[in-house]
């Protein structure tokens, strides 16, 4: 088994840590799986941990020369910090969305940035949440807001694992088979 823990310096790991458990307290709102909890509960969590945190974690990454973790980060903590400052504010749902549009946007790209299998599942999964989430606002529509919500959960838990993987050393990459050596049929 491979046994690959490469996941980045101890800045990616506390940005991944950061960036997990904000997505699942955020995704657990929406899915309401847990009686009395919305997304509005996750506020003070976005605000301090997604947002602030998040956003320093980037810039310390820019300072370690690590310009994809500092721009994942950077831009990951604008969102949540904007999301928590503005929540309770009204605004018309198509202004919601269209906020949900441009951060999933900013998602895709950091999905197609490339970078080792985990950011770029955390990324992927983040960009259809947020996806969801936004067509959920345009047409009122809760049950495709839970959907989004479980897909933040997702997010979320692989945000956690990676970084829970490169400080306890488990595995972060698939086993791979060695070239030539297939399954061989014998009679």
């Amino acid at each position: 088994m491979d046994n690959d823990v490469s996941a980045g310096s101890t800045t990616t790991i506390v940005g991944r840590l950061a960036l997990g458990i904000t997505l699942l307290a955020f995704g657990l709102g929406y899915t309401d799986v847990i009686d009395g909890v919305t997304a509005a509960d996750a506020v003070s969590l976005a605000h301090y941990v997604g947002g602030v945190a998040l956003f320093v974690a980037g810039l310390l990454a820019f300072r370690d020369r690590e310009a994809a973790t500092g721009t994942a980060f950077s831009a990951l903590g604008a969102l949540w910090f904007t999301w928590a400052v503005s929540a309770g504010s009204q605004i018309s749902d198509n202004a919601a969305g269209l906020f949900l549009v441009l951060f999933a946007l900013v998602a895709l790209s950091l999905t197609l940035a490339g970078g080792d299998l985990l950011g770029q599942g955390t990324y992927g999964l983040l960009f259809v949440s947020l996806l969801l989430l936004a067509i959920a606002r345009f047409a009122d529509n809760d049950g495709l807001a839970k959907v989004g919500g479980w897909l933040a959960v997702a997010a979320g838990a692989v945000a956690w694992y990676a970084a829970t993987a490169a400080l306890a050393h488990w595995p972060t990459a698939l086993p791979r088979r060695a070239a030539g050596r297939g399954v061989t049929a014998t009679g």
